[in-house]
C-alpha cells in the first residue's frame, strides 16, 4: 500500500524502501510464494483449450427464410445482448462462419441452397434448427416444403417454437456451447457418418439431384 498525506500537508514521497509500501505483495512473494503460483497456474489439453474457444466465439451465418428470423435478428439487439455468449458476429460469408441457424421454413427450391452454404461453411460447423417449421416442417405439410432440415444436413440443436422467442434461441446457444465445450469438438463429418448421410464430397451430386427433384416438380 502507499503511503498518502493527509489534504493540506506538504507532499513528500515516501522512499520506496519503506517497510509499508507493498508489505502484503512481499509477504505473499516471501511466504506462500510456491502456493501463490500453483494457484495462478492453469493447466489443461490442447483440445480441451480449442474446444473451449471455438465454443466462446461462434459466429453464426446470416440466414433467415421465413418469420423465425425476425426472432434470430431481435437477439442481436441491446435488450438480448448475445454478444455476451460471443456468438453476435453475424457472417455474410459463410465461408467466415461455422453455425448456421436454420430459421424457418426450407422449400424444395431453397434445398440445395441451403446445403451449398452449408458446404462452403469452415470445419468443425454446426446447425441449429430453429422453429417447428425447420425441424419437421411444422404446419406446411405439403410437397413444396422440406419436412425437416435434417433431411439434408445434420442438426446439432433444435429449438421448439413456432416462432420461438429470442430467449429460445439464446438457451439453444448455450446448450451447444456447452456440447461443444464439454464433449470435445464433433465435426459435421462425424455427425454424417453416424448417420448415413452423404458426405461433403458427394454434395455435388446430392445438389445436382435436388436440382433435377425440383425442376420435376
Amino acid at each position: 500500500m502507499a503511503l498518502i498525506p493527509p489534504p493540506g500537508a506538504p507532499f513528500e514521497r515516501v522512499p520506496r524502501t519503506h517497510p509499508d509500501i507493498d508489505r502484503d505483495l512481499r509477504d505473499l512473494v516471501e511466504n506462500d510464494e510456491e502456493e501463490a503460483f500453483a494457484k495462478r497456474l492453469l493447466l489443461t489439453t490442447f483440445d480441451k483449450a480449442r474446444a473451449w474457444a471455438q465454443s466462446s466465439a461462434i459466429w453464426p451465418c446470416t440466414f433467415g427464410l421465413a418469420c423465425c428470423a425476425i426472432e434470430m435478428m431481435h437477439v442481436a439487439t441491446p435488450r438480448y445482448d448475445i454478444a455476451r455468449f460471443g456468438a453476435e458476429v453475424f457472417r455474410n460469408s459463410p465461408r467466415q462462419a461455422d453455425l448456421l441457424i436454420v430459421s424457418g421454413r426450407v422449400s424444395q427450391r431453397m434445398a440445395p441452397v441451403l446445403r451449398r452454404i452449408y458446404d462452403q461453411m469452415m470445419e468443425p460447423k454446426w446447425v441449429i434448427s430453429m422453429g417447428a417449421c425447420a425441424s419437421s416442417g411444422g404446419v406446411f405439410n405439403n410437397y413444396a416444403i422440406l419436412q425437416g432440415v435434417d433431411k439434408i444436413v445434420p442438426v446439432d440443436v433444435y429449438v421448439p417454437g413456432c416462432p420461438p422467442r429470442p430467449e429460445g434461441l439464446i438457451e439453444g446457444i448455450l446448450v451447444l456451447q456447452k456440447k461443444i465445450g464439454a464433449k470435445g469438438v464433433p465435426t459435421s463429418t462425424d455427425l454424417m457418418r453416424e448417420r448415413d448421410m452423404p458426405l461433403p464430397e458427394q454434395a455435388a451430386e446430392r445438389a445436382a439431384a435436388l436440382a433435377d427433384k425440383v425442376r420435376g416438380l
